[in-house]
């Protein structure tokens, strides 16, 4: 490993950056094929049948673990912030249900000859000080030499079993919550082009490194019914395992989805990630727009969140116990969407 202290780009080390590097759902669902047929112990609550954020096990009657992983390449050149917005994403799916985090185990494939030694220091530190904000402390992990940087972890966490929240288990008549905007994806496109502003920048990275802790305190609230994260998929692809999983059709009103401004702009310009376009075409048989949204809206719609907001389903009655819990983390963008409906399964933007 070199000991250049020269800057490096690290986003010129990948091919693609944060959650936008996932891959292709269409792809992944024929790589993962039909289930094994193993039969699942009965203490295994959450498997990859819902394509949840975590798998979880029933410890006892009063205890449950929740176990996840995620790593991906470089989405922004400063190696902390990268190590903040990695850890933070990958704790986000503990949050999602409803858990609260233990520990975290680090993921590190760097390569070696082409990053100075400081710049992985200050990716692990970053993602040890968000780890260790969450109270979840880096106990080990494992590292390769890779072609290109990835970073991430293993969070594990700890939920009643009774309180757990799944991604399948909105009810008809609930009203959805988004608890950070989008464009995130777009923000990231415009960065490695050079066309992203200083305070959409800033704007990224505030909302990337903002643990999505809600989730623990909204376990066991009152018609709180189900949640999950937006990330990678966009929103329209993590609705959609929302609404399949619970046999629900969702309904968003797409003027009260929260939207970054410059976000908006930058799609209105035509800025995107390739991966806006594979999520669209994963989801479009079992979506319908509103025919006065146009491209730029399908992009936002669809646009990889890298640690994205909470998508909470819950019972109209519960809106301003949400509403008020996202403020109290700081989550002052948060706000009901939509909502979910009897019906063909599918989603519906208005």
């Amino acid at each position: 490993m070199t000991d250049d202290t020269q800057a490096v780009r690290l986003t010129s080390l990948a091919h693609g950056g944060g959650c936008g590097c996932k891959l292709d759902p269409a792809v992944l669902t024929d790589i993962l094929g039909a289930p094994s047929g193993f039969p699942m112990p009965k203490d295994l609550l959450v498997d990859a049948a819902t394509r949840d954020d975590a798998a979880v096990w029933r410890i006892n009657d009063e205890t449950a673990l929740v176990a996840t992983t995620d790593f991906f390449t470089p989405i922004v050149d400063d190696p902390f912030d990268f190590g903040r917005i990695a850890a933070t994403n990958a704790l986000s799916d503990v949050y999602a249900m409803g858990a609260t985090p233990i520990f975290c185990l680090a993921i590190v494939g760097m390569p070696v000859n082409a990053l100075p030694r400081e710049t992985v220091r200050l990716i692990l530190e970053g993602g040890r000080s968000v780890a260790e904000a969450a109270g979840a402390p880096v106990a080990g992990g494992h590292s390769i030499d890779a072609a290109e940087p990835i970073y991430g972890l293993v969070a594990l966490g700890l939920v009643h079993p009774d309180r757990l929240l799944a991604n399948a288990r909105a009810k008809a008549g609930d009203v959805l919550i988004l608890g950070k905007p989008l464009g995130i994806g777009i923000y990231s496109a415009a960065l490695k082009r050079g066309l992203l502003a200083e305070d959409a920048y800033a704007e990224m990275i505030a909302s990337t490194t903002r643990l999505n802790t809600p989730g623990a305190a909204l376990s066991g609230m009152p018609g709180v019914h189900a949640a999950t994260d937006v990330t990678g998929f966009g929103l329209l692809g993590h609705l959609t395992e929302m609404a399949q999983g619970s046999g629900l059709r969702a309904v968003v009103d797409w003027d009260r989805v929260p939207v970054f401004d410059a976000a908006r702009k930058l799609a209105g310009e035509g800025i995107k990630t390739g991966a806006s376009g594979r999520n669209w075409s994963a989801v479009a048989d079992g979506v319908t727009l509103a025919p006065r949204l146009g491209d730029a809206e399908r992009a936002l719609l669809c646009d990889p969140q890298t640690s994205g907001g909470l998508l909470v389903s819950c019972a109209p009655d519960s809106i301003d116990a949400v509403l008020d819990l996202f403020r109290q983390h700081g989550h002052v963008d948060a706000a009901v969407i939509g909502g979910m409906e009897a019906g063909p399964t599918g989603v519906r933007v208005d």
